[in-house]
């Protein structure tokens, strides 16, 4: 009779909270397992606005605490991951029909001074009609501010904790999912299936950690059997992604009639990333898509301001995500915070740490204080850690991305400018383990189109547990939109033929 591996937490959710949970709890020493029903990120973690930012907003509701500890936790995850995280500077064309200037400026000067800013240059008054920012925009806004947030790779930010968690012992399974989890002994008898054979694996933990996002209280009810007082309350966010109607790499940030501001971002060179949409949404979060009316809403909002006008065949892609909100019993979706919530139920002796709400810049710390609201049932297990480690790929020195480019152009001088760019952003100081012994661009194998490479492809399935074309395509990387149709059709026939071969 096979035994049934036991460990010290068992994690259920590999979006952002998960893998940093995952990665925190395995840097200590514990024995941990994370638990994901589909691939990393394919729920919210991957569809998000691609930033980590303080949220200005969240001051008008008086959340300073959350600006706060959201502001600190940016320079952190800066100087963690400076390949996928980078600083961006936001245009906010003032509109007097909305917000009055001065509480626009007061906002951002507290948003410059609430969270010990470093590295980030502090927030400029601009002159539309005079400084090169406002040449897109339309003639009537003379008055705008300029000031600083970041730019994440929200799909890599997960894996890069998936695969750190990896490194320190911990056990990934995706597509893998928890269909029961009970207390036995006082401890958890955990029994997974893999969504694709279909068979099945038994676990014991000791703590069992509920990760789930928009399916968290599912997995409190129906998984684990228990019960909790809270709950999340769902809100659809959507975006549109259009060609780049601007010049520079400068982002914007616009307010609409309804209060909303909406990113308007620069994406993947030549397009732009506009959102997002705040809805309540009722419906099951494997099925969210954009309505029509959403893409409508952001389309006006952009054609409020700018002089070259959206239309509706401008989209190239559209995609919502589903926000896990802790319910705070806000009426206005808008309203409901975007703080974290821990419910730990010790009945029975098997401890379960549920988590409602959070953000993706709050990750690192939200994983931080549930290690500590479980720390008393493992007396040995190690300090904190995670402040001040990189994460896989962003051990470049003094977090310099712009140096580590430079030398890059030195070590791969035959590589394009545009593929070293690529390399160099999704794969940091991990870059040789992608390119391996290659010395010419035909050493990368078979060309897909656009920066995609067999090698590429090779190391993501190897390292980065992507098994289908779409973990490839849509989240280890962004190649969809530099591939036509064919060519993804062509590299997914590949892709299949290459699994095959190595099964």
């Amino acid at each position: 009779m096979t035994a049934i591996p036991s460990v010290d937490l068992f994690v259920i959710g590999g979006g952002i909270n998960g893998a940093g949970i995952a990665r925190d709890a395995a840097g200590r020493g514990l024995s941990v397992v994370l638990c994901e029903k589909d691939d990393l990120a394919e729920g919210t973690s991957s569809r998000s606005g691609k930033l980590v930012h303080g949220g200005l907003r969240y001051l008008e509701y008086y959340e300073f605490r959350l600006v706060r500890e959201a502001l600190i936790e940016r320079e952190v995850l800066m100087n963690a991951a400076p390949h996928i995280i980078w600083p961006m500077r936001f245009v906010l064309p003032h509109s007097p029909d909305d917000r009055p200037a001065w509480l626009v400026r007061l906002g951002l000067f507290l948003y410059d001074h609430l969270g010990g800013r470093k590295k980030l240059p502090g927030t400029r008054t601009l002159n539309l009609r005079r400084d090169p920012e406002g040449a897109p925009l339309l003639d009537h806004y003379k008055r705008g501010f300029e000031y600083s947030d970041c730019w994440v790779d929200d799909a890599r930010l997960v894996v890069l904790n998936a695969v750190d968690a990896a490194n320190h012992g911990a056990t990934v399974l995706t597509r893998t999912a928890c269909t029961s989890a009970r207390r036995e002994d006082g401890a958890w008898r955990i029994t997974t299936t893999d969504t694709l054979t279909g068979e099945p694996r038994e676990f014991r933990a000791k703590v069992l950690v509920n990760a789930a996002g928009p399916w968290v209280s599912d997995v409190v009810t129906r998984v684990a059997g228990a019960n909790s007082s809270r709950n999340v309350r769902l809100v659809k966010g959507s975006h549109i992604v259009v060609p780049k109607f601007w010049e520079g790499q400068n982002a914007y940030l616009v307010q609409n009639h309804d209060k909303r501001v909406i990113f308007i971002n620069p994406y993947e060179g030549d397009k732009a990333l506009i959102g997002t949409t705040d809805i309540s949404y009722e419906g099951r979060a494997e099925d969210v898509t954009p309505d029509e009316s959403e893409i409508e809403y952001l389309i006006a909002a952009v054609n409020r301001y700018f002089k070259e006008k959206l239309i509706r065949s401008d989209v190239v892609e559209s995609f919502s995500g589903v926000r896990p909100l802790f319910d705070d019993g806000q009426g206005n979706p808008s309203a409901v915070t975007r703080d974290y919530v821990f419910d730990l139920d010790e009945v029975g002796g098997a401890p379960l740490l549920n988590i409602f709400g959070g953000k993706i810049t709050t990750f690192r710390e939200l994983a931080e204080r549930g290690l500590h609201k479980i720390a008393g049932f493992f007396p040995t297990m190690g300090l904190d850690w995670t402040q001040t480690a990189p994460l896989p790929g962003g051990d470049i020195p003094d977090a310099d991305y712009a140096a580590f480019a430079q030398t890059l152009k030195t070590q791969y001088p035959w590589m394009p400018r545009s593929l070293r760019l690529h390399y160099g952003r999704l794969y940091g100081a991990r870059i040789d383990m992608v390119v391996g012994e290659a010395t010419t661009i035909d050493g990368l194998g078979q060309h897909f189109g656009g920066d995609l490479y067999e090698a590429e492809a090779r190391y993501l399935m190897a390292h980065e547990w992507a098994q289908t074309p779409q973990d490839i395509l849509w989240r280890r990387t962004k190649h969809r939109l530099h591939l036509s149709d064919a060519q993804q059709i062509a590299f997914g026939a590949w892709m299949d033929a290459a699994t095959q071969k190595a099964a």
